[in-house]
């Protein structure tokens, strides 16, 4: 009979080898090895199903905000946030090594990455051509061996891909960030979390008047701060409003209890997603 094999070393990521994704699991986890998948459903499934350890995933971007559908799927992945990593978008202009800043004429990539790089794009005078990701655009790129088309994607696709830097750096803006958060099967136990700490969750509130707002109260009054609040359908009818929350601290505080205890009573439904140390202060500079 054959072994099972152990894939408590093993970080799934949606996208190709290279992607930011990737990079992700390799600055947070520097000791997993890594499993590409071709879908955030796909990534959370490997880890449902044992083929993976955990998830690296990503949740939102400080230039394009939100990413499509996660709201959504964390919820009934069945999977627990247990940390979270924020990384630092470096796009590069990656291309064949036959090629050259004037034999290029095209460049793909995510329709993100091109819109974050339209400045820079346009200086140079590429045309730019929508890809499903950067990684895979430079995979693309590679196989295609074509001197008049690059692709936007990060150095370690360069490295993956075998594909030349023609410029680095060429994003528009130096802030760009991305915000990952970790899925694990089963939560974090509060007593091995040391430091300021996070706590996700979404809700849906009573369809009564000024249910949002008696909703949220106790987080004020309770002094409890409220990092993130964002609202989405979680259907096509338009008439029962999610959102999706971070608040500082965790279950078995005083304030937050009291605070999650009067958002309960004002919701329809609470649905905690894990609780888990903060990779970032939140706190006013």
């Amino acid at each position: 009979m054959t072994a099972a094999k152990d894939t408590s070393n093993i970080i799934a990521f949606q996208g190709a080898l290279g992607a930011y994704s990737h990079m992700a699991c390799q600055a947070k986890y520097p000791d997993m090895d890594v499993l590409a998948c071709p879908s955030f459903e796909d990534a959370m499934e490997a880890v449902k199903d044992g083929l993976a350890e955990l998830a690296m995933i990503p949740i939102e971007n400080s230039t394009a905000g939100r990413v499509a559908d996660i709201h959504m799927l964390l919820p009934e992945s069945g999977l627990y946030i247990i940390g979270e990593h924020f990384e630092t978008i470096r796009h590069c202009l990656l291309a064949p090594h036959a090629a050259t800043s004037k034999t290029l004429k095209t460049v793909k990539s995510h329709v993100q990455a091109l819109g974050q790089c339209r400045t820079s794009l346009r200086a140079i005078g590429l045309t730019p051509l929508p890809h499903a990701d950067t990684a895979g655009s430079a995979k693309n790129v590679a196989e295609e061996n074509d001197p008049a088309i690059a692709a936007v994607a990060s150095r370690l696709a360069a490295d993956v891909y075998d594909l030349k830097i023609i410029k680095a750096d060429i994003q528009d803006q130096g802030h760009n960030t991305t915000r990952f958060v970790v899925l694990s099967r089963h939560p974090m136990n509060i007593k091995d979390l040391s430091g300021p700490v996070m706590t996700t969750f979404t809700f849906e509130v009573r369809n009564i008047p000024a249910a949002l707002y008696k909703a949220l109260g106790g987080f004020a009054t309770n002094g409890v701060n409220m990092t993130r609040l964002e609202s989405y359908y979680d259907s096509d009818s338009f008439t029962a409003t999610e959102f999706f929350a971070d608040i500082e601290g965790h279950k078995g505080m005083a304030e937050v209890d009291r605070a999650l205890e009067e958002l309960r009573f004002h919701s329809k439904r609470v649905r905690m997603l894990g609780t888990y140390v903060q990779a970032r202060s939140r706190g006013i500079s």
